[in-house]
Parts: structure tokens; sequence; C-alpha cells
């Protein structure tokens, strides 16, 4: 079974998430730059956003609103992330779920007309108060996108660039075998490590971009439909790869479709897309939340049996 061609709409998404990843590169460049130049030791402010990292559960969503130019796309939602879980977001499309993940790394902050109203939690801290660096908190939650997006490097360069850029001093060759290993592709690569990632499969690629975003030791994995371009057998190790990864890494992933869900998350987050009883825009709006294996088998809401069986969506 062949993946499915590409279709306008996947090709502007595309063009739109590699944008994002292009500006958050730039971002943290420019950090990177400026935090080499700020006083250290006790001249220093102390990052005292930085909570216990017992918290738990690790996130959470309380009352979020994300709006593009005033037009809300999703609205009030609130659910737990619990650590070491996976988290599936379920749902008809414009329901909002990409707009919500992306709250969680603070990458909607990239896109001008963008709003973010509500709180969003991470071990414990808001992560859209005022001394929370957005950069930082994007080395602690990475991102995967709907379609690979490599670098235009070498396979090593990939998974350097990370810690290169947060001037890494230890074995480089030991970090960069360790991501690949974590990613389930170090045996695929090891023998052309400096060839253009380019050169490789769309499941490999995927898995490259997972072995980048692993160098610089996530907390949080965010992943947005990492699968839905690949053949079933690309698909089958990036699952696999998401349970290996876990309880280490925390991942929340987008999907449509529901039987991956099933295979591989631990809780399930349901939203459509309805009016409000008061009247205003139509919007995402969460439904049910809960431990994948009873909301699949029973939702607690008849919307979600209506999606789950096909009715809509």
């Amino acid at each position: 079974m062949k993946p499915a061609v590409p279709t306008d709409a996947a090709k502007v998404r595309a063009t739109a998430d590699h944008a994002l990843v292009d500006a958050c590169t730039d971002e943290l460049l420019a950090h990177s730059d400026s935090a080499a130049t700020q006083p250290t030791g006790d001249e220093q402010e102390p990052a005292r956003w930085w909570p216990n990292p017992g918290e738990d559960p690790l996130a959470e969503f309380a009352d979020v609103t994300v709006s593009y130019a005033g037009v809300p796309a999703v609205r009030g939602v609130g659910f737990p992330v619990p650590a070491g879980s996976i988290v599936a977001l379920i749902g008809p499309s414009g329901s909002g779920k990409s707009s919500l993940i992306r709250c969680m790394n603070r990458m909607n902050d990239l896109v001008p007309s963008a709003r973010v109203d509500g709180t969003v939690l991470y071990r414990g801290a808001n992560l859209y108060d005022s001394r929370v660096d957005a950069v930082e908190v994007r080395k602690r939650i990475g991102m995967v996108f709907q379609k690979p997006n490599p670098f235009p490097k070498s396979i090593y360069d990939n998974v350097a660039f990370g810690p290169r850029i947060l001037s890494f001093r230890g074995d480089m060759d030991e970090m960069v075998e360790r991501a690949l290993r974590r990613a389930s592709l170090w045996d695929e690569v090891r023998e052309r490590l400096t060839s253009n990632a380019f050169g490789l499969s769309g499941g490999q690629q995927q898995r490259l971009v997972i072995a980048r975003c692993l160098a610089v030791d996530p907390d949080v994995l965010l992943m947005d439909e990492p699968a839905s371009a690949l053949d079933p057998i690309s698909t089958a190790r990036i699952e696999d790869l998401m349970r290996e990864l876990t309880p280490e890494v925390t991942i929340v992933i987008v999907t449509h479709n529901l039987q991956q869900a099933g295979r591989v998350s631990d809780f399930t987050a349901f939203l459509t897309v309805e009016a409000p009883s008061d009247g205003g825009a139509i919007a995402g709006q969460l439904v049910e939340f809960g431990p994948t294996e009873s909301l699949f088998s029973r939702p607690s809401d008849e919307r979600t049996e209506a999606y789950l069986s096909g009715k809509f969506g």
C-alpha cells in the first residue's frame, strides 16, 4: 500500500510547518548568540519558572482558547497530560487539535495573528507567564510535524544541530549514536552518517527528525500526525518507537487514525467543531477526555460514540 498523494491542502500545511521550523531555528540561533553575552554566576537572574520536576500531571490545559485574527480555532479546552504517558488528540479536521498542542511549546507565538487565552501549565508553571522564555520551553518540549523536515545537512549534522547550538561539551559522536539508537535508526544509517539526510526514505527522515529532537533530551515530544504521510511499515515503526520512548518521554500526538490512537495512546482527548450555546463563532471544543480503553469502549458522550463509529468526521 502506497502513501496517499499529497493534496493541495497538505502541501500548504507542509509549507506552513516548514516555515514554523525555520522561524524556530532562527529564534534558537539568535537566542544562543544573545545567551553567550549574558552575565554568569551571581549576576544572572535564576530561572524561577522551572519548578519541581516531580510535578504530575506533567502538563495541563485549563480553559484554553486559541484564536487567529480574532477568530477562535478552539475554545475553552481543559485536560491533563499525565507524566510518562501518550496522550492522543482525535477529532474531525478543524477542531483545533494542532493549534492546541502548539500551545505546549509556544509555537503559536511565531504566528503573528495568533492569541492564546487560558492557562497552559507545565510542571506546575504557567508557560505563558511573562518570565517564561519560549526558546527555553522548546528545548524541553520538542515537536515533530506531519511531513518530515530534516535540515539540508548530513545525517550526523542533523542530530548534532541542537547540542551544538546549546554548547554541548560531551562526546558528540556518542550523543549522536545514542539519539539515533533511541529513534530506532542507528543500524540503518551507521555507515552513512556523512550522507545528506534527504537521501533517506520518508520513514527514515521522520525518525531522523525524532532523533534530532531526542538529542537535546526533551521532557515532552509533540507529534502532529507524524505518520500520515508514511507507508504502513514506516507507520508501524513510528508507533513502536513511541511506546519505546515512554515513560522516559511524555508524548502528545494528534492523529486522524482512530486505530493508531487506540494502539499507542494511554489517554485520549476527543474534540469536535460546534457552535457554543451562546451563539458565538463555531470553534473546536473538548467533548471527552479519559483513558483510551474506556473512551473507545464506553464513551460517556453520544458525540464521541458517533465519531468513533464513523457517523461523522
